[in-house]
């Protein structure tokens, strides 16, 4: 059979009438993802095709019939609604923002990139899988919100990730859709002569091009690469085809052109970044790009560039163990890399230390969250414990300190609350707490008011409401599933009737690793059926998610919990809900009153979508891990077992089953069901107040993001900025003085250290300690001096540490540093000298340090 293919392409799209334009304007900026003004008048068009279009607005308007065009035309309601929506884009896009009334003037000279590769902005632009892409897509639109000036930079994938069903078995199956961009609100970018703006990344044989799609997301921009081009050989037009699709080559492929041709993408469109930001290591290569247009604009030398690049990037991880980073074999980075680095002039053998655990150890697989890092200023985990467990795991790089001083920084993720607050809470903060809260998400005065404006029962019906339409969602969604498997007629009406909506509900969704620990509440199958069929406390179930297409671990899970449901009595109180994603994820988060989350201490970096059952009036039940961890307080929630990890991984599952079940049956059912007089349960609703009061304002992407800005993107941008400018002299001096202090540092020694303490001191004394050295060729403004004071624990080990640092005496190699007895206890103090330079991160660039023998 012959394969018809195109010889000429053109586009063709419906023409609204002048009294509809404003809905092709509306639905071109994703903002109305998060207005749920706008996605109502969508809806009100067609909601049947709205529905079938999976909430995709452009495609719902090249659907609209001409008699459905000319009602609307005439029913001025809606067009009143329309008007509204328009002006309300209008004003969003032109208020004075957060960043311009913190950092004015500075928006002209600072530009931030932000590069990932997946962004989840809606369900229906699927170029996302899970938990990185929703914290993608809600950073861009809270840097929307605060007005910042940033750019996303990603892959448009034509198939997308995966979608799912189960088949009789319970067993997941993949299915991969082709997707027409043309019908999507994106803008594929021209040039002066209509062309596609095209860049090209160099493989080892030859050149594969990209061209350029544009969302806009707000007040930001998303830049999103495309290799399905005619240009490009058939299997390079695959190369954005599918997200975490393919072996090893497609991967490192998909990775070059994120970062490298992410890099180019800006550079042709006339973008400078000040700042890039690399969400996950996946864009590693950026750096290298970045090096090699630096050294073309300003023509120097390739250290030089280093020096700027890394005073200009910010890295995040993501993963909490060794095993989750993205690694190549050797060979496959000198195939596809060794040319484009050695042209730069860093030799080949330099480069592969960037991206080793151990730099020393040539038998290594090179690592890109280690490249990242390597070339970033700033380096963060997304929780408090994460960023201890990966100064842990990158221990080793900083051996000459202490684990909790390895540069490796905190920035707790959050949840963009617009997108994911539900429309009954949302009219309900509306009118106790006044609009102004969709404008600052991480007010604590807001959530305060809310949690003592509301009504108790007013809040418990919106609660009860959310709940009853989360389950005829449900039941909707269950019953268009069984009638893709041909389900008999008697199985679909009982599928029409699945769960109750009076029953508490509990919701676990998330990408089904082995380590989330999905069948943890099936340990004990006898008590689990006695927690769902309890006479007075009935409880169900809603499960959803995802396994990789190649973890079959994952895939048995949900196999397990399929055939409880469907074959050993569970179907009356729990559901899997099929084909995870962000509609699914919103009305889970809206409708459950609880959040299940419980993965194997410490393996959960953040875990966010606990984060969004809050501002909708749902309590988390999780392991102490991830956010939760610095989240919870006995009050807000239910924290399952404490902080221990016991070495035995089935022990630890016994143990934690155990206080599941317990914390179920004893608090989180009895607390629901005791309605009392008032016909609601009084101290339900106070832990639902607690918990969105105490939580909502901080686990925010607007707090998140404002975070980003003030401690990673202005510092960075300005280091970028004062580095590269005058013929890059502040650089080229950091270098000079790099070498220099390098070369002399072994020249360096303590001569002693001496202190004024008595033997015995009192709470508000002071001390000074007194140090001398012998410095060599080093200056006393190259270095820093320490004094780090502490409880002295078993070993002379010190513990909780506190640094002050010591003086220069004025002359000679002397240094005083004062002291405050501030607490009682045993104390005890060491003194080091490490460098210290205004245009240099001594920690991360230069990992030198000088330490008082002991």
């Amino acid at each position: 059979m012959k394969l018809l293919k195109y010889a000429h392409s053109f586009e063709v799209s419906t023409e609204l009438p002048e009294p509809l334009r404003a809905l092709r304007k509306l639905a071109m900026n994703f903002r109305w993802t998060w207005h749920h003004e706008t996605q109502a008048l969508f809806e009100e068009v067609d909601p049947q095709v709205w529905a079938q279009v999976e909430h995709n607005p452009m495609e719902l308007i090249n659907r609209i019939d001409e008699e459905r065009i000319d009602k609307l035309c005439a029913d001025s309601v809606f067009l009143t609604k329309l008007n509204l929506c328009e002006k309300d884009l209008d004003a969003y896009l032109a208020d004075d923002s957060w960043f311009d009334r913190t950092y004015p003037g500075k928006r002209d000279e600072t530009r931030i990139a932000y590069f990932c590769a997946e962004f989840g902005i809606v369900e229906s632009l699927p170029i996302y899988s899970g938990g990185l892409g929703i914290l993608a897509g809600d950073h861009l639109k809270a840097a929307s919100d605060l007005g910042l000036p940033l750019v996303g930079v990603g892959l448009l994938y034509s198939r997308g990730y995966f979608r799912q069903t189960l088949n009789a078995d319970g067993w997941q199956v993949e299915r991969y859709p082709n997707y027409d961009y043309y019908q999507f609100p994106l803008e594929l970018l021209r040039g002066q002569d209509d062309q596609p703006i095209r860049v090209s990344v160099d493989f080892p044989d030859r050149v594969v091009t990209c061209q350029i799609w544009k969302a806009r997301v707000g007040r930001i921009e998303l830049l999103l690469l495309d290799s399905n081009v005619l240009e490009n050989r058939a299997e390079d037009q695959g190369i954005t085809d599918t997200l975490y699709g393919g072996d090893e080559n497609m991967r490192i492929r998909q990775e070059m052109i994120l970062g490298i041709g992410g890099m180019r993408a800006l550079s042709a469109l006339g973008i400078k970044p000040t700042v890039c930001h690399m969400n996950e290591g996946h864009a590693a290569f950026l750096a290298i790009e970045r090096m090699k247009q630096l050294m073309k604009e300003h023509n120097c030398d390739v250290r030089t560039a280093r020096q700027i690049v890394v005073a200009g990037n910010v890295f995040t991880t993501h993963t909490p163990v060794p095993a989750g980073f993205d690694v190549f074999r050797q060979e496959m980075i000198a195939q596809y890399m060794k040319k484009e680095i050695e042209s730069l002039g860093i030799p080949y053998e330099d480069f592969l230390r960037y991206g080793r655990f151990a730099p020393d150890n040539a038998n290594e697989d090179f690592n890109m969250a280690v490249l990242a890092m390597e070339n970033a200023n700033f380096v963060n985990g997304v929780s408090k414990l994460h960023a201890e467990v990966s100064r842990g795991m990158f221990n080793a790089r900083w051996k000459e300190y202490p684990r909790e001083e390895v540069p490796i920084e905190a920035v707790t993720n959050g949840i963009h609350t617009g997108t994911w607050i539900g429309r009954r809470m949302g009219d309900l903060l509306d009118k106790y707490v006044g609009p102004d809260w969709r404008n600052d998400s991480s007010s604590p005065e807001t959530w305060a008011k809310a949690a003592e404006a509301i009504p108790d029962h007013d809040l418990w019906e919106m609660r009860e409401n959310q709940r009853g339409d989360f389950i005829r969602y449900c039941r909707r969604r269950h019953v268009k599933s069984m009638l893709g498997r041909n389900a008999s007629r008697p199985e679909i009406s009982a599928g029409s009737s699945v769960l109750d909506p009076r029953v508490l509900t509990i919701g676990f969704a998330r990408r089904f690793a082995t380590y989330k620990r999905a069948s943890l509440l099936f340990t004990d199958r006898e008590r689990l059926h006695k927690i769902l069929f309890h006479p007075d406390r009935p409880v169900q179930f809603v499960f959803a998610g995802k396994s990789h297409p190649r973890d079959d671990g994952g895939k048995k899970l949900i196999q397990e919990i399929a055939n409880y449901i469907n074959h050993e009595g569970g179907s009356a109180r729990m559901l899997f809900l099929e084909d995870y994603d962000m509609e699914v994820a919103r009305h889970l988060v809206q409708g459950v009153d609880v959040w299940l989350n419980n993965p194997r201490r410490p393996m959960e970096a953040s875990g966010t979508s606990g984060m969004k059952v809050v501002p909708n009036g749902g309590l988390n039940c999780s392991v102490l891990d991830g956010w939760w961890a610095e989240g919870y307080e006995p009050g807000n929630g239910w924290a399952i077992g404490d902080e221990s990890q016991a070495a035995d991984y089935a022990q630890q599952d016994w143990l934690d089953s155990r206080a599941l079940y317990h914390i179920i049956e004893s608090e989180i059912a009895p607390m629901f069901y005791n309605r009392g007089e008032a016909g609601y349960p009084l101290a339900w609703v106070e832990m639902m107040k607690r918990s969105m009061r105490d939580l909502a304002p901080v686990y925010s992407t607007s707090r998140m993001v404002g975070e980003y800005a003030q401690r990673f993107y202005m510092p960075s941008s300005e280091s970028f900025i004062g580095l590269s400018a005058n013929g890059q002299a502040r650089a080229k001096a950091a270098l000079v003085w790099r070498d220099r202090v390098r070369k002399n540092w072994d020249s360096l020694k303590f001569v002693s250290a001496a202190d004024t303490a008595s033997r015995k001191n009192r709470v508000g004394d002071t001390f000074t300690v007194t140090i001398d050295l012998e410095l060599g060729a080093l200056e006393p403004s190259d270095i820093k001096v320490e004094v780090l004071v502490g409880k002295v624990l078993s070993g002379r080990e010190l513990g909780t540490v506190t640094t002050y640092v010591a003086e220069h005496a004025g002359a000679g190699s002397r240094f005083i540093a004062t002291i405050p007895c501030t607490e009682n206890g045993h104390k005890g103090y060491v003194c080091r000298v490490v460098p210290s330079h205004p245009d240099v991160n001594v920690r991360s660039e230069l990992s030198l340090v000088c330490w008082q023998d002991e």
